[in-house]
């Protein structure tokens, strides 16, 4: 089974301004609060985001890359949501990995 391919910066939908933003930053660990993705996006994060840590996960290998899983990780990131505390750490992954 093959892996579905990311969509590239132009088009990484509606978690594009989220990409463009952390592609800017040149710390290795940025942290956002909900509040400031939704911001960054435009549009308020969905219920899932504020309660199911899985929202922040991969999808399974071979199904369709989410948008917003898509967005940092074409930013070279991976997030670690902290749920109670409303944040996500968006962390620079070492070069060469494509994951969570």
């Amino acid at each position: 089974m093959t892996a579905a391919p990311l969509l590239t910066f132009a088009s990484a939908g509606a978690y594009g301004s989220l990409q463009k933003y952390l592609v800017a930053r040149y710390a290795d660990a940025v942290v956002l609060t909900f509040a400031q993705i939704e911001d960054l996006v435009g549009f308020p994060l969905p219920h899932a985001a504020w309660v199911d840590p899985d929202w922040w996960r991969a999808s399974a290998p071979g199904s369709t890359p989410s948008a917003q899983w898509q967005s940092w990780t074409l930013a070279k990131r991976r997030a670690a949501p902290n749920l109670p505390a409303e944040t996500v750490l968006f962390e620079r992954m070492p070069t060469g990995r494509n994951d969570q």
